[in-house]
């Protein structure tokens, strides 16, 4: 009695108005602090577990962090409701290289290098400035009301994650699938370090094609060649050609000598080369492009490296030396043309390679660094998808998964920085040995000589892998391994399908040989109204702290998950918040509507001989949208989900049902009242658990409120369909219905009567529908502005100028007299022809006037045709109406 007690005083204590920022704060705080959010192990519930993926301790909350997880929350609470036991494991990425170059940053602002502090010291600063400023992003993901559990929380760097990405490395290298080796990599001349092939950004760039002429030692022939990088020129070691190629058949074996540069480079034959395309030769700089080193290789070419590591020529460049890479190639040019070796040059556009961080030009280069040997851990990953034990969702983007791991590359996975997880290998100077342990060995184990550990780290994605299982307890056999893991659902953006999914898909077979993840679920990017991406550069980047500010979380959620499917990038619209915190008033205007209206008594179960054909109406019509909304979800269907249950609440509960209700909540039969009531709570409270999912916050503040309910909403049961309220036939009726009202509101409207005037209803019905229509009697007095309504079964003794509707159950009459004065409205009337008849002359006076045809532009022409179209039509309609009323 106490707690019905303290509803009632939240029914009386519910504001006028609804508020986000006084209760969002405050409904998350409980969550948290009665632990809902947090799971563990429990054999008597299935299963639900989603790892985050983990955003960088270096980030801000943006609209993309938003829209990823609210996805993933809407999920979690679906199924926690569902009966699940519900695992939303979150945790911050390292992120090496954004991290260290907030921290270099920092330094420098107090004019130290990391060369100043050596290794061991800058990892004290990355340290501190990561437990100073890191994880700013998960308070901020609190604020969008994500129910993590948060007493999981991990992060990539510490001991346990750490101890499992050691593992895995060593496990690799001990069985031949991780080495060290010379090969060409992305350099990156920002950064200074080298990046995967999935950390580089391919844009559009506009430049040229230089044509460069090679000649013979003695001038007796030479080779064009066109480059759109002339200063690896420099670099150049080799021409090739096709062996098929006639044109060269005579002169592979020989040499050229490179222009400015006066070094012999020889003339050799490969199959690489098109002999279709340009001149048929290639200049061939095996440190300085991926292809050209796979040649070299064949035909053992040297490798020249002329750049260095922060982009700009070394000494082999002889007088280029020191000059950046792009410095030197204007020079270079100039002294090409000066020497005659430029032929010509062509303008040329082409795809460039960026770093996907800072997006300065990627420099390939050969470097020693350690790689993956990708192929044997992809082929078992190809067939996890292949063979339907991960689906994708929208399917559309198993291709981009197949194309990419069908023609995948080894992985350069050693980053020349310093945050990260440093690479578990061991260098003996004295004897040249090399050892990759997981714990670090005192001496040399070959010579007993002193060791020194590489300094490079690990590519950030190596350990972010191994995110669905290292943060579940790998490599040790915990309980919350065997049981959440595979995990059920990886939900992230279509642009992490090479970064990300296929490397935990292959570390997930490879350590645990079972799939990380069941379902991978990709949505698009989020970008601005007018479709372009969000960036700094354009300041188009939206704040979702300040949108949560303005309009809540919830409107934030709505509106990011209304009207976007699956894998498409939708646009960030501010109407769109807009009108989703006006759905939010509306169901708060609607809650306390009903809740100010339960009177003083306990509200009791629905007695279900007293439902009339609105409350069978409105409990089918909950049916359905809990069958829809339930299959949406169940289908990855988000958006047609709570468009479907913001239909329902919108517009049949609010709109319809709640007016349908008012005669009986202020009628005198109190049964009547009492079950309606009982009706109206039911509805309520269910639809309220079909919207939690998408809007929690304001979905749990009135939920609690509601009379017989739960603590919380978040652990209430998931609505399901009640098969005692199968009433289709009656709900079509009803639909009928509505259709009748609308039609006559429609009439109302066109002939402007006022709300006020009521005017007397026929509904000519058949028998079979009389029932129906005489129950459905009072709703059109309520709905449609009747004063009485007579069912009959004829148009007998009805005004033959009546107006009338036609639906499903029955024809609707009113007597025209009864909804207007004719003689007044005819004057009326009247005047408006007379009002368009000197429209239509104006108009044609202007059209017919020869002047005015000769000098006005098409558009101004154009407007007129128009105006004297519309003012016909609406001469023509008020014509027929005046024929029809004098009838």
């Amino acid at each position: 009695m106490c707690e019905q007690c303290d509803k009632q005083n939240d029914i009386n204590e519910m504001p006028k108005t609804y508020d986000p920022s006084t209760v969002e704060d405050r409904i998350y705080r409980e969550w948290e602090q009665n632990g809902y959010f947090h799971s563990e192990p429990n054999p008597d519930k299935p299963p639900y577990c989603i790892v985050i993926p983990p955003p960088n301790v270096t980030a801000q909350l943006h609209i993309g962090h938003a829209l990823d997880n609210t996805l993933q929350d809407i999920l979690i609470r679906y199924k926690r409701m569902s009966g699940f036991e519900t695992l939303w494991l979150p945790g911050t990425d390292h992120a090496s290289i954004a991290t260290e170059v907030k921290v270099v940053q920092k330094l420098a602002e107090q004019g130290i290098t990391k060369k100043d502090i050596g290794h061991d010291k800058f990892m004290e600063y990355a340290w501190a400035w990561k437990n100073e400023y890191g994880g700013k992003i998960v308070s901020q993901l609190r604020k969008l009301g994500s129910s993590c559990d948060w007493e999981r929380e991990r992060f990539t760097m510490d001991e346990g994650c750490s101890r499992a990405v050691i593992k895995v490395f060593v496990d690799l290298y001990k069985k031949g699938l991780i080495y060290r080796g010379d090969r060409i990599v992305n350099w990156c001349p920002c950064c200074k370090t080298a990046l995967s092939n999935a950390e580089v950004e391919f844009e559009e760039q506009p430049s040229n094609l230089w044509h460069v002429r090679y000649d013979a030692p003695d001038k007796s022939y030479s080779i064009i060649c066109a480059t759109t990088r002339p200063e690896t020129i420099l670099g150049d070691t080799g021409i090739a050609v096709n062996p098929n190629d006639p044109r060269y058949k005579d002169i592979v074996g020989k040499t050229v000598v490179v222009p400015i540069v006066g070094r012999e480079i020889p003339i050799v034959a490969d199959e690489y080369v098109e002999m279709d395309f340009g001149t048929g030769a290639v200049k061939i700089t095996p440190s300085h492009d991926p292809n050209d080193f796979e040649v070299g290789l064949r035909c053992n070419l040297p490798q020249m490296c002329v750049f260095t590591e922060d982009g700009h020529i070394n000494e082999l460049g002889g007088k280029y030396a020191g000059l950046t890479t792009t410095e030197c190639r204007k020079v270079f040019v100039d002294d090409l043309k000066a020497c005659g070796a430029l032929v010509k040059i062509e303008p040329y556009a082409h795809n460039v390679g960026t770093c996907y961080r800072c997006h300065t030009t990627i420099e390939p280069m050969v470097s020693k660094q350690w790689f993956v040997a990708i192929k044997s851990l992809a082929e078992p990953a190809l067939r996890a998808v292949e063979d339907g034990r991960i689906k994708f969702v929208p399917e559309r983007y198993v291709q981009t998964y197949y194309n990419w791991m069908r023609n995948i590359r080894d992985w350069c996975i050693s980053r020349q920085l310093w945050w990260g997880h440093r690479i578990p290998a061991w260098y003996c100077d004295d004897c040249g040995e090399t050892i990759v342990e997981e714990t670090a060995p005192d001496r040399c184990p070959k010579c007993g000589g002193k060791l020194r550990q590489d300094e490079d780290v690990l590519d950030t994605w190596f350990s972010s892998g191994m995110w669905p299982f290292s943060t579940l307890g790998w490599p040790e056999k915990t309980e919350e391994l065997k049981y959440y893991y595979p995990t059920n659902v990886l939900s992230t953006g279509y642009d992490l399908i090479f970064f990300w999914i296929a490397r935990m898909i292959m570390f997930g077979l490879y350590a645990m040989d079972d799939i990380p993840f069941h379902t991978v679920y990709l949505h698009g990017m989020v970008r601005d109204e007018l479709g372009r991406k969000m960036s700094k550069s354009l300041g188009n980047g939206i704040d979702p702290l300040e949108v949560i500010k303005e309009y809540g979380a919830d409107s934030l959620r709505f509106s990011l998950t209304s009207g976007t499917s699956a894998g498409t990038d939708l646009r960030y619209i501010p109407k769109k918040v807009e009108a989703a915190r006006n759905f939010c008033n509306k169901v708060y205007n609607a809650s306390r509507f009903v809740m100010m209206n339960l009177g003083e008594g306990d509200i009791g179960p629905i007695d279900d001989s007293m439902l009339d054909i609105a409350d069978k109406w409105i409990l089918q019509r909950l049916n359905d949208v809990i069958r829809d909304v339930t299959a949406n979800l169940d289908s990855f269907d988000l958006n047609l989900a709570v468009d479907r249950i913001y239909s329902f609440i919108w517009t049949e509960f609010c709109d319809w049902y709640i007016e349908m209700a008012k005669p009986r909540l202020y009628g005198e039969d109190e049964k009547a009242k009492a079950n309606v009531r009982s009706v109206l709570v039911h509805v309520l409270g269910e639809s309220l658990k079909l919207l939690h999912p998408f809007m929690p916050f304001i979905t749990e503040d009135i939920y609690t409120r509601l009379p017989n309910s739960e603590k919380t909403i978040m652990l209430s049961a998931w609505p399901k369909i009640n098969g005692k309220y199968s009433f289709a036939a009656e709900a079509d009726a009803m639909d009928s219905l509505m259709d009748m009202v609308r039609q006559i509101r429609n009439i109302r409207a066109e002939m402007n009567v006022p709300p006020s005037r009521r005017a007397h209803t026929f509904v000519v019905t058949t028998l079979e529908n009389e029932s129906v229509c005489r129950e459905a009697a009072p709703y059109l007095n309520k709905l449609a502005g009747a004063s009485t309504v007579d069912v009959c079964f004829s148009r007998e003794g009805i005004d033959r100028n009546a107006v009338s509707v036609v639906s499903k159950i029955g024809e609707a009459c009113i007597p025209m007299n009864e909804l207007i004065d004719i003689a007044k409205e005819l004057e009326r009337l009247e005047k408006e022809r007379k009002r368009w008849e000197g429209e239509v002359a104006r108009a044609n006076g202007k059209l017919s006037n020869q002047g005015f045809m000769a000098k006005a532009p098409e558009k101004v022409v154009e407007e007129e045709r128009a105006k004297l179209a519309n003012a016909q039509e609406m001469l023509e309609k008020l014509n027929a109406r005046i024929r029809d009323m004098q009838a």
